[in-house]
């Protein structure tokens, strides 16, 4: 969709009240008003426990439907008022995507006995010593459930490993012994081989494994008219699961059906060889856009803005980048924690929005604010919005020529009345750039719109306007009305 937004509609602190899909669909239309376009849903399948926020996996079929785990609803709600809000958002013309987690599974119904190798965490290839047996929550009968959807029950054998003996009371990575198993190939490969993540890992090797998780994904897809899936934790699973899941589901869904994956890596060489690997099937979150936003917004006036692009994914790839300010992993307390200071998510996000290239996401945490907090960016967030809706179209013309003040026009196009832009950011003094609009706006006044400069500018006989940043801060210009 034409400058469409992406929202992730939850952060790490929400209540464990069951009431997130009701102010969803509440919400809609008023989403719909500020410009996003799709929205990233948490997982929303019954997890280990009610109060968990859906990545510890337990019954990928059951959507808040069944009493299991000691619940019916998941920390968001019910399937009733999932599939309400689903249909609320596309009434509004608002697309959804579900949280995927397919890497491990959580919870077990009862415990098995089989045979492990205990692994060195930093060098999951090198075994600490002989084969033994262990006792691991590894079945899964889903009691609740009784067959609903799927007659499927897990046991160890699907797993490749996991990270609890029961019998001795120690966690520890164990590599489950057996015909053909192995830590699958096509993963990343840090720690020797990132295969293994938490809780009972998933072999993605397995045939029964694979085509039960090809029939979920159809059914999911089906039963909740999803329009994507955020997929979780893709470093650590077979690259050539996911080639074949995405092929799976985009037979029953069309060849539209979106998907972006979370590749944790800010080494650009990583994301370009997993792209690679997939044939560029999935869209990928720019992690290393999000780390050089984050070190510039820790170094301030230290850090050069004319590098903020570089070596990332919209640099490289800009047709499957998805830009992000921060998320549920990066902001604080979590694991990957990597929050971008507060005085520079405003110039954050104005780069997402207003540059041509990338698929932004709108973090909820920064919009709606943590742990029932308002956040203070609300108000040049929906400014911001507002201006990618109205005024940014055309080609993208660079200013990255100064270490503290850059930025670049949008020349606007013909479908949209008086759309083009002019966008600066500063990261130390206020500074100003002569920028080229073109002799066709000649004799044009225009005017910033986040109210940080009152003044106006005049383009001269050549298109020419002389355009100012306050200090730390951005700048949006537009023609005036």
């Amino acid at each position: 969709m034409e400058n469409g937004v992406m929202m992730q509609y939850f952060e790490w602190n929400l209540p464990n009240d069951g009431k997130l899909w009701k102010q969803l669909r509440e919400d809609a239309s008023h989403l719909h008003e500020i410009g996003v376009t799709a929205i990233w849903i948490p997982p929303a399948y019954k997890a280990d426990e009610q109060q968990d926020e859906g990545y510890a996996t337990y019954d990928l079929y059951d959507l808040g439907e069944f009493e299991q785990k000691g619940t019916v609803r998941t920390k968001y709600g019910t399937k009733d008022e999932l599939k309400e809000m689903i249909d609320e958002l596309h009434k509004n013309k608002i697309a959804v995507y579900l949280d995927v987690v397919l890497n491990h599974k959580a919870g077990g119904d009862f415990t098995e006995k089989f045979m492990v190798v205990e692994v060195d965490p930093d060098q999951r290839n090198k075994a600490l010593g002989k084969p033994y047996e262990i006792q691991g929550w590894t079945g899964y009968s889903f009691h609740g459930r009784k067959d609903k959807y799927s007659d499927f029950k897990w046991h160890y054998y699907h797993f490749s490993g996991t990270g609890f003996d029961d019998a001795r009371k120690r966690s520890g990575i164990f590599q489950i012994q057996g015909e053909g198993k192995a830590w699958s190939d096509g993963v990343d490969g840090e720690n020797g081989n990132y295969d293994f993540l938490l809780c009972n890992d998933i072999d993605l090797d397995h045939p029964e494994v694979v085509a039960e998780l090809n029939r979920w994904g159809k059914w999911v897809s089906n039963e909740l008219d999803l329009d994507g899936m955020r997929l979780d934790a893709i470093k650590h699973m077979k690259d050539q699961f996911v080639v074949q899941f995405l092929d799976t589901v985009r037979s029953e869904r069309g060849d539209d059906f979106y998907a972006v994956g979370e590749y944790w890596n800010g080494d650009l060489e990583r994301l370009d060889n997993y792209l690679e690997a997939v044939g560029h099937k999935v869209n990928l979150f720019d992690v290393p856009l999000h780390y050089n936003m984050f070190q510039a917004s820790q170094e301030g006036k230290d850090y050069d803005l004319r590098n903020i692009l570089k070596n990332t994914l919209v640099e490289h790839h800009c047709e499957l980048a998805v830009t992000f300010v921060d998320n549920h992993d990066s902001q604080h307390g979590s694991s990957l924690e990597s929050q971008v200071e507060d005085w520079f998510k405003p110039l954050a996000y104005g780069l997402i929005f207003m540059m041509k290239d990338g698929y932004p996401c709108l973090f909820y945490g920064d919009y709606y604010g943590v742990k029932g907090e308002k956040s203070p960016h609300t108000k040049i967030i929906d400014i911001l919005l507002n201006a990618r809706k109205k005024y940014a179209y055309g080609d993208q013309v660079d200013y990255f020529d100064h270490p503290s003040t850059v930025g670049f026009i949008r020349t606007g196009d013909g479908e949209h009345v008086n759309s083009g832009l002019v966008f600066l950011i500063s990261n130390d003094e206020a500074g100003s750039k002569t920028m080229c609009l073109g002799k066709e706006h000649a004799g044009e006044v225009w005017c910033e719109i986040t109210g940080s400069i009152p003044d106006e500018v005049t383009l001269d006989k050549e298109g020419n306007g002389e355009f100012s940043v306050d200090a730390r801060n951005l700048a949006v210009w537009v023609k005036k009305a």
